[in-house]
């Protein structure tokens, strides 16, 4: 028999179908099919197991023992009205499923304690593509893949090479492909749907079958949420809509590069002074070096105590205020451990604010060579005693912004004030930074004013922070975790619900026989003009390396770019204006405004990308390469350099240093902002 269930609001309108046979179901949601169960293809299996954790660096080996499972075969539908449905399995199970604001929200109620795993199998097209999961560097079409949804830190490599074999052997830190530091489970499907779970626990989105996906989580979760729409601005939007869309960034953040630069207040004077006088466009002088440093072997590395140095950077606040009135923001740094060296330490320590062990002690994390506390975001007074501090400590004396940095570091084995288990808070403790940060500015007044910019995320950070960074990228050309990376990694955010992400320009890590180079350097600096940010990173060994302080060949490339950066201000501001209405990211995969165009779901296809919906970009990402190969969806293409039309298909054009592969699209309404980009 046929059951329709039909949404309040639209009663003639039918929303959630049931089709019921004697020995299964089809749920279907708009007209797409979401569940199809029988006895012999359950949709719902459930178990227990036993994970075991093991933490290195920040990075996490994960495995399941004494795994049992049990299929959901047999069933009863208890209620079937309105848009609502009830389904009892054997083995103690109930699924409720409920039509919300034209989403489908399922939730589960077991009456046996023991399970702790369930597998949640859904109906898949077979063409269809999925993205998202966070921010995936090496693969951003998951289909045919496995996805541990995890934070942490992504290790050294992140693949098969030379480099994660060392890592490896030496620290257990190498890493995997889908190791990263925002990771959340939440999936688009191009064939027109969407699924999020809002649990909290370690889980693996499984997309290797052609007719069903899979998501396994390690608890019974409060509730999955899928929603369906017919075309690709629509899905994005009802997304967002439900996950929270970001705050969006201050004007000034669009006038210039935020110019990365350490040392104390005379040698970042001087560095800014250098770049001023070589035509680099700044809007904000980003020193993390605010608070101190410390010097280890991995490189300089920061002193954890928020409050400013005063041999660094002496009379700071006054420093500020000089630079504010050249139109120049000061940024800088913060995350939520302390330096057992500090003063913060000591304070928190004696207030019981720290997250503990098992023996009742404060948890020392090890991070790269030296151990830190981390702050218990559980307890509600140390909330407002670190929301103070950054109010104080760094809105007060006049920081525009800063990177709020870390939060994948939480043990599992964590005792927390509010007793939470740290199998399910790990995940949800960067959300609640996220959140931390943001309560800060604006019970300071500031908050359409500051820029914090975080690079670990979870379900609930797109609506706290205002931007993200892509991590810790190698100086180098790798696609598993260089310069390349940037791209799909922000395109899979873009999927998750994030709109603002940049990259540190010119990469971070320098390790081993990586050196930046100055190549690499200015065909980063290429494609961050063409983001919300454009933002540059001494790295953690500066001294080593082309640098933008010490290589004056870079300097007139920076200048350029950065002009180009800041001339693209009205559309820079007219795209987070759309994102914020709509929930469609300005660095958006094309698919998102050609639908039908297969061929841009290929591997290759993943190292380009629109911003908004009138320029595609394809960064040179291969050391020594004049050229770009790349792919156009079927339009009328213009040139940015040349001039020149091409409509779609596999193009090559030039791509000189100075020149990326830039087109506009020939209906654009921004044609006289893009023409004048050549002038540059």
């Amino acid at each position: 028999m046929k059951s329709t269930i039909t949404a309040d609001r639209q009663s003639d309108t039918p929303l959630l179908n049931l089709d019921e046979s004697s020995d299964g179901f089809i749920v279907s949601l708009k007209d797409k099919e979401i569940f199809r169960h029988s006895s012999a293809s359950p949709c719902v299996e459930v178990g227990e197991g036993q994970g075991r954790f093991r933490f290195y660096f920040g990075l996490f080996k994960i495995r399941d023992q004494g795994l049992k499972r049990i299929a959901c075969r047999h069933f009863s539908i208890l209620e079937k009205q309105n848009s609502r449905i009830v389904v009892k399995y054997n083995a103690g199970l109930t699924m409720i499923l409920e039509l919300i604001d034209e989403r489908l929200h399922i939730g589960f109620k077991t009456e046996k304690k023991k399970w702790n795993r369930i597998w949640i199998h859904w109906s898949a097209d077979r063409d269809e593509q999925v993205y998202g999961g966070g921010e995936q560097y090496t693969h951003l079409n998951l289909r045919g893949r496995n996805l541990p949804v995890w934070v942490q830190e992504p290790g050294l490599g992140r693949g098969y090479n030379l480099l994660t074999l060392i890592s490896e052997l030496k620290s257990r830190y190498g890493g995997k492909w889908y190791t990263s530091y925002f990771s959340q489970p939440t999936f688009i499907f191009t064939s027109g749907a969407y699924m999020h779970s809002e649990s909290s626990a370690y889980s693996e989105g499984r997309f290797q079958k052609p007719d069903r996906h899979t998501l396994l989580v390690w608890e019974i979760p409060e509730k999955i949420v899928f929603g369906v729409e017919t075309e690709p601005k629509a899905l994005m939007n009802s997304l967002t809509s439900y996950l929270g869309r970001q705050p969006k960034l201050p004007s000034w953040s669009y006038d210039g590069i935020w110019l990365g630069a350490q040392g104390g207040r005379e040698e970042t004077r001087g560095k800014l002074n250098r770049m001023i006088a070589a035509g680099v466009k700044i809007s904000g002088l980003w020193c993390q070096d605010w608070e101190g440093i410390r010097k280890t072997s991995f490189g300089k590395q920061l002193m954890w105590n928020w409050c400013y140095d005063e041999k660094l950077y002496p009379s700071l606040p006054s420093f500020i205020s000089e630079l504010k009135i050249e139109g120049i923001r000061y940024l800088g740094y913060i995350n939520p451990f302390l330096a057992l060296e500090g003063n913060l330490y000591k304070e928190a320590a004696a207030k019981g604010y720290c997250v503990k062990d098992t023996r009742g002690n404060d948890y020392l994390v090890t991070i790269t060579t030296f151990p830190a506390a981390m702050l218990d975001l559980t307890n509600p007074e140390c909330c407002e005693w670190i929301k103070l501090v950054i109010r104080k400590n760094m809105i007060d004396i006049g920081l525009s912004g800063w990177m709020a940095d870390f939060g994948e570091y939480i043990p599992t084995d964590a005792v927390f004030h509010d007793g939470s288990d740290g199998l399910t808070y790990h995940n949800r403790y960067i959300s609640e930074w996220a959140r931390i940060n943001r309560e800060a500015v604006i019970e300071a007044g500031k908050a359409d004013d500051t820029a914090f910019f975080m690079r670990a995320g979870y379900t609930g950070s797109a609506k706290h922070s205002p931007s993200y960074w892509n991590g810790d990228q190698l100086v180098s050309w790798s696609r598993d975790q260089g310069f390349p990376t940037v791209i799909p990694g922000s395109l899979s955010l873009g999927f998750t619900g994030i709109g603002y992400v940049h990259s540190d320009l010119g990469g971070y890590t320098t390790v081993l026989w990586l050196k930046r180079s100055r190549e690499l350097t200015m065909r980063w600096a290429e494609q961050a003009a063409f983001t919300q940010t454009m933002r540059s990173h001494e790295g953690n060994r500066p001294d080593v390396g082309s640098s933008l302080h010490k290589d004056d060949a870079l300097l007139p490339h920076l200048a350029r770019m950065s002009s180009i950066f800041s001339a693209l201000k009205p559309y820079h501001l007219a795209l987070s204006y759309e994102y914020q209405k709509s929930g469609v990211p300005p660095m958006r995969h094309p698919w998102i405004h050609y639908p039908d165009d297969n061929k841009l779901h290929l591997h290759e296809n993943q190292y380009q990308y629109m911003y908004g919906p009138d320029l595609l970009v394809a960064p040179v990402i291969r050391k020594g390469q004049q050229s770009r190969r790349l792919y156009l969806p079927d339009d009328e293409w213009i040139h940015l350099w040349s001039g020149s039309i091409y409509s779609g298909g596999m193009v090559k054009i030039a791509a000189p240093i100075g020149k990326p592969a830039v087109f506009y699209r020939k209906g654009s309404p921004w044609i006289a902002l893009f023409k004048g980009l050549r002038e540059y």
